[in-house]
């Protein structure tokens, strides 16, 4: 069983493999011993046998500390993980995430006041390290997100890559399978399970506070393993689906409020936009996702996901964008532009808890 403890340094969470009796930080390379779990040692006092030895300052880690700038406002911090994977020269390559992750960057900041500081971005194309979309930093990212969060903050986890699903066998899926996220390492790092998620950013929220997380993967629609799934049909009427488990495991959060936009049902693929053209594209579920908003069809709950999926079985065709994608994007969405052909996938919600979807307003 892995044990996790906190960097003696950092405080970054890590998971220490078994029979290991200390573990190298990736962040900020200090090394914890298993002597002191989630405890940082003493410093030494001045006068004793190592405090003459040079002290180094490792760089600041970017996932344990809060965003730069004054101290929240009345409404809450707002924080965001945006992960675009292109899986770049395999055989697994995708062409529009990297321009998804872009795209939300630009709208979470511009449309609702995301301060750039308060944003960890993990595409191939970062300089940084730490933010290649490897699975321990996307470990680590999530982590980050939730870390000291308070009442009032709101959350966004977006996701633009592969995903998968396998065997369950621990009996805590309706279908049989759990569903995954395939990290740019994922052939010899393996995957990230639906589990996992939960137990990182759902369990953990205390009351309060609001996370969001939009998905755009294949096989996503219950990727956050959250316990409520809303069935909608074609002409907007809807079901909520249980999905707890029959062990009684809890998959709901700590008194928060999660919600999950996801770009497929658990039995579907997703979709660029650039299906029949090789110019810039994006993901179709990221693509109408934004597009409800900017039209002013995303008031409530119901009125997005309803309009994400009547997007969708219109969509098949790439949006032709070409030089600054974003701004592109955005023009498009703006000025009405549209995708035409056909997607076979539905973009799904699940929640925490039940609601009455026509009547939650909709806010990140």
């Amino acid at each position: 069983m892995l044990m996790l403890l906190n960097c003696s340094n950092c405080r970054t969470p890590l998971q220490l493999p078994p029979g290991a009796r200390s573990i190298r930080c990736a962040v900020c390379h200090a090394v914890t011993n298993i002597a002191d779990p989630r405890t940082a040692p003493p410093h030494p006092q001045s006068g004793s046998a190592v405090s003459h030895l040079p002290q180094t300052q490792p760089p600041p880690s970017p996932y344990n500390q809060a965003p730069a700038g004054p101290p929240p406002s009345a409404h809450g911090r707002k924080k965001a993980v945006i992960c675009g994977i292109s899986y770049r020269y395999s055989r697994h390559e995708l062409k529009g995430c990297i321009n998804d992750a872009k795209c939300m960057k630009y709208f979470l900041i511009n449309k609702f006041q995301f301060p750039a500081d308060s944003i960890i971005m993990l595409t191939e194309e970062e300089t940084d390290p730490y933010k290649i979309p490897t699975k321990h930093n996307i470990r680590m990212a999530l982590y980050w997100l939730v870390a000291g969060c308070q009442p009032g903050d709101s959350l966004v986890f977006h996701y633009s890559g592969h995903g998968s699903r396998q065997r369950n066998y621990n009996g805590d899926e309706v279908d049989g399978y759990d569903e995954t996220l395939c990290p740019l390492d994922f052939e010899t790092q393996g995957m990230i399970v639906d589990d996992e998620i939960n137990a990182t950013i759902v369990r953990p929220l205390p009351c309060g506070v609001k996370l969001h997380a939009i998905i755009d993967a294949c096989h996503s629609g219950t990727v956050l393993d959250l316990p409520f799934l809303c069935r909608m049909n074609r002409s907007g009427q809807y079901v909520w689906e249980d999905h707890r488990p029959r062990s009684g495991v809890l998959k709901g959060s700590n008194g928060g409020e999660v919600i999950s936009f996801s770009g497929c049902d658990d039995d579907q693929t997703s979709a660029d936009t650039s299906a029949l053209s090789k110019v810039t594209s994006t993901g179709a579920m990221t693509y109408c996702f934004i597009q409800a908003i900017e039209r002013g069809q995303a008031s409530t709950y119901g009125s997005m996901l309803n309009s994400m999926r009547s997007a969708i079985q219109k969509t098949g065709n790439d949006v032709g964008l070409g030089g600054g994608v974003v701004t592109s994007l955005l023009t498009m969405l703006v000025n009405g532009g549209s995708l035409s052909g056909g997607l076979r996938q539905e973009p799904q919600l699940t929640a925490c808890q039940s609601f009455d979807v026509y009547a939650r307003p909709f806010s990140l």
